[in-house]
């Protein structure tokens, strides 16, 4: 919905603007979110080795509640972004016609 709204309101400058700030925040949001969701899996599983006291330590008890949170990040989180990084790109794609035609300024 955000996508027609910049287009019909602010018309072509604007929807380029929007999906030049979507790609690249979107693009940098998404590669975080991957990025740390694998480093806390992956500090989880070096805890549990037998590092940093191994299972049933306090670093072991936070590197479990940091995979709680790093599982959803780059499982769902971060590759879901890209997605909406295309969705938005088609709809503005499809929209241009009606875009360049009937925006208010």
């Amino acid at each position: 919905m955000a996508t027609l709204a910049v287009g019909f309101i602010g018309g072509v400058s604007a929807i380029g603007g929007f999906l030049t700030g979507n790609i690249v925040s979107g693009l940098l949001l998404a590669l975080f979110m991957s990025n740390s969701g694998g480093l806390w899996d992956n500090s989880k599983k070096y805890i549990e080795s037998g590092n940093n006291g191994g299972k049933g330590s306090d670093a072991h008890k936070s590197a479990v509640i940091g995979d709680t949170v790093g599982d959803p990040f780059k499982d769902t989180a971060g590759p879901s972004i890209n997605t909406q990084i295309t969705v938005v790109s088609l709809v503005a794609s499809l929209m241009a016609a009606l875009f360049l035609a009937y925006s208010l300024f």
